[in-house]
Formats: C-alpha cells, sequence, structure tokens
C-alpha cells in the first residue's frame, strides 16, 4: 500500500548500490589509464621502428606496385619477398635475375649483406646505408641529401632513357676514381644514381626513394628511369628486409623487442595498482556481531517514542504512525491486496460503513490536530471506525 510519509525523522541508508560503484570507479580509471599508456606506447614504438612505402603490392602513395605492374605486362618475372631466405630461394638463376635490395628498416647486418650481394649478378640498391655500399660497392659513399631534380648526363642507358628525374633522396659520392663507377644525375659532384661495374656483379645505387613511388613515377622521366633499372633482366627479385631477418634462427622474446623504457613503466603501473589496492581495500579486521546488552519490550519502545513525540509536541506524527497501523488493518479486513493504495482503502471503507467518503479521508489522512485533546479524539475515532468496519464484515 502508498502512505503518505510526513515524518521527518532521519534515515539509515544502508551503502550498497553507491558505494560499490565509487569503488568500481577508481578501478576503471586505473585500466583506462593503462590501456591509453600500452596504445600509445604501441603507437609510438611502431612509428619509429618501421618504416614504410615502396612495396611492390602496394597500391598506395608511397607503394611502387605501378612499376612492378608495368614490369609484369613487359614479361618480367617479378617476385616479392622479406626475408634472405626467401630471396635466396627465388633466385635460380643469379646471371638473369636482378636483385632489387631496399633496407628501408635496417635490419640486415653486415654477413647478410655480404650474402645478399651474392645471389644475383645485377644488383640494384635503394637508399643503402654505410654497410650495404662496403658489402656492395666499396668504392661508393654517402654524401647527405639531394632535392628537386637533376639531368642524366652520364652514359648509363638507364638514365640517358630518362633524362631528368626526381632526385629527392639521398646522394653519393665515388671515393675510388680506380673503380669502374659512374655517376648520374650530379648536384655539385654528388649523384642520384651510380653504376659499378665489379668483376661478378653489376651494382646500381640509386638515392631518390620518391622517382619509383606511385605518386612521382609519372613526373618527368622516373617511370623510364625505374623500368629500365628493374627491368634490366627477364627476373626480378624484389627484396625489402622484414621482421624475419632481424629474427634469425630463434625468435626474440617481448622484452628484447620492447624498447627501453617499457619494463620500468609496467613496473610502475603494478606498483601503483597494488599499492591503490592496499589503499582502497584495507579493512580493521572482521565483522563482528555484537549482542544487544538487553532485550527492550515492544511496549517499553512505543512509550519512548511517544514520550518523544509530546516532548516535541509532533502530535502529527503520533496520529500518523496510528493512521498507518488502521489503514494496514482495515485493508486487511476488507481483503485488498498489499499494494493498495490509501486511496482505495477509503473508498472501500466508505461504501463497507455507509459513511461519507470524505469524511473518510478527513480521518484516516486530512485531519490535523492542534492540541492533545483533538489528538486523543482523532485516536478514538479511528478506534471506533476500525471496530465499526471489523463488525459490519463479521460473518454472521
Amino acid at each position: 500500500m502508498t502512505f503518505v510519509n510526513t515524518t521527518t525523522d532521519s534515515e539509515m541508508l544502508t551503502p550498497t548500490a553507491r558505494v560499490r560503484v565509487r569503488r568500481w570507479v577508481y578501478w576503471v580509471a586505473a585500466f583506462t589509464g593503462v590501456l591509453i599508456i600500452v596504445i600509445i606506447g604501441m603507437l609510438f614504438n611502431g612509428s619509429a621502428t618501421l618504416g614504410g612505402g615502396l612495396e611492390a603490392d602496394n597500391a598506395g602513395p608511397a607503394g611502387a606496385q605501378a612499376v612492378a605492374e608495368v614490369l609484369r605486362q613487359q614479361g618480367v618475372d617479378v617476385t616479392i619477398t622479406s626475408t634472405l631466405d626467401a630471396t635466396e630461394d627465388a633466385i635460380s638463376d643469379p646471371a638473369t635475375t636482378t636483385l632489387f635490395l631496399y633496407d628501408r628498416d635496417f635490419f640486415l647486418d653486415e654477413d647478410q649483406y655480404e650474402k645478399a650481394v651474392s645471389l644475383a649478378d645485377t644488383l640494384v640498391l635503394l637508399d643503402p646505408n654505410y654497410t650495404a655500399l662496403e658489402a656492395a660497392a666499396p668504392s661508393v659513399a654517402l654524401a647527405g641529401v639531394l632535392e628537386g631534380t637533376a639531368t642524366a648526363k652520364c652514359d648509363v642507358f638507364a638514365a640517358t632513357q630518362a633524362g631528368e628525374i626526381s632526385s629527392d633522396g639521398v646522394g653519393f659520392r665515388i671515393i675510388d676514381d680506380a673503380a669502374a663507377a659512374e655517376g648520374c644525375f650530379a648536384q655539385d659532384d654528388v649523384y642520384s644514381l651510380v653504376r659499378v661495374e665489379e668483376p661478378t656483379t653489376t651494382v646500381t645505387v640509386l638515392g631518390t626513394t620518391s622517382a619509383l613511388s606511385n605518386e612521382f613515377i609519372g613526373d618527368r622521366g622516373n617511370a623510364a628511369l625505374a623500368l629500365n633499372v628493374l627491368g634490366e633482366k627477364k627476373s626480378l627479385v624484389w627484396y625489402i628486409p622484414g621482421i624475419g631477418d632481424l629474427l634469425g634462427e630463434t625468435a626474440p622474446t617481448l622484452g628484447e623487442l620492447s624498447p627501453p623504457w617499457v619494463t620500468p613503466t609496467i613496473l610502475a603501473i603494478l606498483l601503483g595498482g597494488i599499492a591503490a589496492a592496499i589503499w582502497r581495500g584495507r579493512r580493521f579486521g572482521p565483522l563482528v556481531i555484537e549482542n544487544l546488552p538487553v532485550v527492550v519490550r515492544a511496549s517499553e519502545t512505543m512509550q519512548g517514542r511517544a514520550r518523544l513525540y509530546q516532548a516535541n509536541s509532533s502530535r502529527l506524527h503520533a496520529l500518523d504512525a496510528l493512521r498507518i497501523g488502521t489503514v494496514t488493518r482495515l485493508a486487511a479486513a476488507c481483503g485488498l491486496s498489499r499494494v493498495a493504495s490509501v486511496d482505495d482503502v477509503i473508498a472501500t471503507v466508505a461504501r463497507v460503513s455507509g459513511r461519507d467518503i470524505q469524511s473518510v479521508r478527513t480521518l484516516l489522512l486530512d485531519a490535523q490536530p492542534a492540541t492533545d485533546r483533538e489528538l486523543v479524539s482523532l485516536s478514538d475515532d479511528l478506534l471506533e471506525l476500525e471496530r465499526e468496519v471489523a463488525t459490519l464484515l463479521k460473518p454472521t
């Protein structure tokens, strides 16, 4: 049943959902923070260690699929590899194969370069580092960065066919005049392309990475340069070293692949989480059920509350307490359900007793005693109404 409670006594609420939500908010925030740190670390680590672009199967602006597809249309067998072992397996005839090597992420070491150089008679090194030049073309050295465009001005067939190219990339110098090396696309004695005729290998050192990309392959003579340099033989192995070359025979552990700051950060987060768990989960011992030293009778409790009402002149509170009991008993006597409202009880009692519904409402709900005499009178009226209904509903 629904009652109008006009009492102002403070209520003691057991902390349940609110306290649980507070506790879970901390852990949700902590987990979210850890997740954000891990994601940021992965993004920064990935962007700092791995490059991208010039893959033969990449159709994006930074890829080189356009060159590879045109070479295939011209009858060149293009094979894409990402490990040195796969590259070795792909080269069946060194004399008829061009090996294109672009170690963009610097995965290969000196021994691996020595092995790669010996795999094919024609080698194209794109943007090589110092170790690659030492292994394949020791007469060529790095000489800074080039920008803009450059004209061939040499006798190398691929360069003369191109005429002018985009030279954005690294430049090279020829440091051994006695070597069979020829530089092309010069800017102040710094070349974008150097052709070296070694005793067993023809090495083309190419510094312009933009000339091979899908985005710039159609500019100037970039396409002619790429097709003539890479399409010289009937087979082309497009080798961009991947993580497999870095792994070697045994895979490195997660700690070896992670940057140095990851382990201290994880330890700090774990220690912080443990400290927070101890702080938030501390207790001062097990819960103890304390038995009351005395048993207080219900009558004494009723009299004590009545004295409190009397001391504070809380006549309405006292009357409301009586009304609640009367309405509950009247509803049960009339056969109403426990969810019946006070209005339902008033209507039923008025119908059973034959009284005016407004007088019943005034007695059970609206009347407010101004004096103790009025309180006693209303109490007697409640008792009389309850007796009357009980008598009328008593089976004969």
